[in-house]
């Protein structure tokens, strides 16, 4: 058993792509849509980073603890719910629409942000929506964030409980490396013991 985990490539998780994805459009909105000197772009920027960095960290973590990578997988999770609030609370005070299944761009955002990951997919419509619509497309990638790392969460859990953390694993390396020792010792105990009496017989027949 390997002591250290195999750390994952967080660049190919679809929900870290999404979450830069979240933190370019959120950077580009805050300083866009609100007013200079407003603590709400400080917060909605640092909550976006915060979604996308801690899932880099908690990865790279993961390689020794696991604990670390779930904790830090949920901070990141309350980041991006944070942010949620925030978009929430922009469309509400300046009466802007929260599309929902009624909506009749509803069903395209959704297929948008479900089948595309990478920023470059996005990019090409910074300068051409305007704030309600980034805000809509921004609420639909928290929730997809969201969704996904809940269930990666799910599967560190079970991970957990099936292989323990690193005290576990060097228990278990360590009790497989005497394991193998004694075997092998016995093994060779066993050849010996065989080779004695191959020698005994041939002194036997020499003798006769």
């Amino acid at each position: 058993m390997n002591v250290l985990r195999r750390q994952p490539n967080w660049e190919s998780l679809y929900f870290y792509q999404k979450s830069q994805v979240l933190y370019q459009l959120t950077f580009i909105f805050a300083k866009r849509y609100l007013k200079h000197g407003d603590r709400t772009i400080d917060q909605m920027v640092q909550a976006a980073r915060s979604g996308k960095q801690n899932i880099v960290e908690g990865s790279a973590d993961g390689v020794t603890s696991m604990e670390m990578e779930i904790k830090l997988m949920n901070v990141a999770r309350s980041s991006i719910k944070e942010l949620k609030e925030d978009y929430e609370d922009y469309l509400v005070s300046r009466q802007l629409k929260l599309w929902q299944k009624n909506h009749p761009r509803y069903a395209r955002m959704i297929d948008f942000c479900k089948n595309h990951n990478k920023l470059e997919d996005y990019q090409p419509y910074f300068d051409k929506w305007n704030d309600e619509e980034m805000a809509n497309i921004a609420l639909s990638l928290c929730h997809f964030v969201d969704k996904m790392m809940t269930s990666y969460q799910q599967n560190l859990q079970k991970t957990f409980v099936e292989e323990g953390g690193i005290k576990e694993r060097m228990t278990a390396a360590r009790l497989g490396y005497r394991t193998n020792q004694k075997e092998e010792i016995n093994r060779l105990q066993q050849e010996n013991e065989r080779l004695q009496k191959e020698l005994e017989q041939l002194k036997n027949k020499k003798n006769n």
